[in-house]
């Protein structure tokens, strides 16, 4: 049976809904923190890598590729779909948290292993699943990237349904935001007790199956309140995710100018071609964010007032990740079944500096 690549579309859309409504996936998900099994763990394929609110994805993409002899890249966005469709997830898809003007604009980009091809889309509004999208642009056009009004007409016209993604929790999020901002200015405090959030949530996710194909994908709504029209790392090849089939994949999560600036997931693949290990690779990209941050976001012992994460996994099965400070992890599924793994880092958390947030004014009206 031949499909349209809109029935491919809606396909795809709804096997993804069909996870996040049941949250179940058959490599066995298993919610405990193992802290030594991603260092001593012999090289295994298949594998799949994400950041810690992958949990569920990397079981459904682990149980594509092995039950259902899925392409890694299918799978690894199926695995993303489940949070890009989670109202609560508020630092992706659906229910992100927007920006200044109360806008919600995703980045997405994806990249394939065995064709060497990618995609991505930014500041995209109104399409719940960019990571989709980015890799319609892939499949479908000789162009990489595609943003703002451009990418939501693409994608519209691929058969993507538009829809509202401000929901109820991040609108009100959005609202204290705003109350706090100025204490003279026309909006009134909320009346609800402030707690002011602020996201630069993503998820990232690498799969390799069986035969060493490697593929990856990173999705977001970006950091919180930004300025309209911000880009992070998230739809940057290169930086946001990148992958090599002779070597690896790698992503990040955290801080998306940090990582632009270092083209760290590129780096992070040449650092494994060259010999290291994932989480070898991982930590010494990291130390070179930390060489390239600006003086005013360093700390007096001049360590980052911010935190990044990477995650790797190499052509050959192993895998690793590493923060700038202690306390991440991340998620993992293999033939253990889907679990947390414990990150490697750089600094202990008790000592990462605190980052000044403007404090909500009281407003006397």
């Amino acid at each position: 049976m031949t499909l349209s690549r809109r029935d491919f579309l809606g396909a795809g859309a709804a096997a993804a809904a069909t996870a996040v409504v049941s949250g179940k996936a058959g490599a066995g998900l298993v919610e405990v923190v193992d802290r030594s099994l991603a260092r001593k763990s012999a090289a295994s394929r298949p594998v799949v890598v994400a950041s810690a609110n992958g949990i569920r994805g990397v079981a459904r993409a682990y149980d594509m590729i092995t039950r259902e002899n899925a392409d890694t890249l299918d799978a690894a966005i199926a695995g993303v779909n489940i949070q890009e469709l989670d109202p609560e997830d508020q630092s992706v898809g659906l229910g992100g948290l927007p920006n200044a003007e109360g806008v919600v604009q995703l980045d997405a980009s994806c990249m394939h292993g065995p064709t060497k091809r990618a995609g991505g889309v930014a500041c995209i509004e109104d399409i719940a699943t960019p990571s989709l999208v980015a890799k319609a642009v892939m499949d479908y056009t000789d162009h990489v990237l595609l943003v703002g009004a451009g990418a939501k007409k693409f994608a519209l016209q691929m058969g993507f349904k538009e829809q509202n993604l401000l929901t109820e929790e991040s609108r009100q999020d959005w609202l204290r935001w705003r109350a706090c901002l100025n204490g003279n200015d026309a909006w009134l405090d909320h009346t609800d007790p402030v707690v002011i959030k602020f996201h630069t949530g993503t998820i990232n996710m690498i799969a390799l199956n069986a035969a060493g194909d490697v593929s990856t994908v990173t999705t977001t709504s970006g950091l919180s309140w930004k300025l309209p029209g911000r880009v992070g790392d998230s739809p940057l090849i290169g930086a946001g995710q990148y992958c090599d089939n002779l070597v690896g994949g790698a992503g990040t999560t955290g801080r998306g100018e940090a990582v632009m600036k270092t083209c760290a997931s590129f780096l992070t693949v040449e650092h494994m071609r060259q010999g290291m290990a994932p989480e070898q690779a991982c930590l010494k990209t990291l130390e070179r964010i930390v060489a390239m941050t600006e003086a005013r976001l360093l700390d007096e012992r001049g360590r980052p007032r911010f935190d990044v994460d990477f995650y790797a996994v190499s052509k050959d099965g192993r895998f690793g990740s590493a923060s700038i400070y202690s306390g991440s992890r991340f998620a993992v599924a293999d033939a253990s079944g889907a679990r947390h793994v414990e990150s490697a880092y750089l600094y202990p958390r008790a000592e990462r500096p605190r980052t000044p947030r403007p404090a909500c004014v009281n407003q006397a009206r």
